[in-house]
């Protein structure tokens, strides 16, 4: 059955920056603003849209179980600034989970703060509730430390 798990965060770095890392330089920006974990992210279809397929490849040394994931732009709407990422082979889907994706939507709470609702939807093998709990946890702890990391990088950038 699947489930689903919803946080949000604060970045402090205005909407229109933070959409175009998302949505236009999202393959280039990720390697660098989690350098000690993500080697590479390859666009191998698409042109960033519904439909794009990513390649994240790891650095050998990541605290990472597999050495790639490759994710599904299975979401895309400019007006709402809103976009979702779905695992569809490696990654998180070597770890017990049979699916997971991530949807962020991003709203502005003032010139430089942008509110980022984040949906986590995932399904696993037969697991007990606490293992569970333990890996809803860590993952979106991951998706909460991408956005302290690329808020980071943004800030840094400007």
């Amino acid at each position: 059955m699947l489930k689903e798990f919803i946080t949000q965060a604060e970045v402090g770095v205005g909407l229109e920056t933070l959409w175009t890392a998302f949505a236009k330089d999202f393959p280039n920006i990720v390697p660098k603003a989690l350098p000690d974990i993500v080697k590479d992210v390859q666009l191998t279809q698409g042109n960033g849209g519904i439909g794009t397929i990513l390649i994240f490849n790891f650095l050998p040394d990541a605290r990472s179980v597999t050495h790639y994931q490759r994710e599904k732009i299975t979401e895309f709407d400019e007006v709402n600034h809103e976009i979702g990422l779905q695992v569809i082979e490696g990654g998180y889907l070597n770890q017990g989970l049979t699916y997971y994706k991530t949807t962020f939507q991003l709203s502005s709470i003032e010139d430089h703060r942008t509110l980022v609702n984040v949906k986590i939807s995932y399904d696993h093998e037969s697991s007990s509730e606490v293992e569970e709990s333990v890996k809803t946890l860590k993952t979106s702890q991951s998706t909460l430390f991408f956005l302290k990391s690329l808020e980071k990088y943004l800030l840094n950038e400007a």
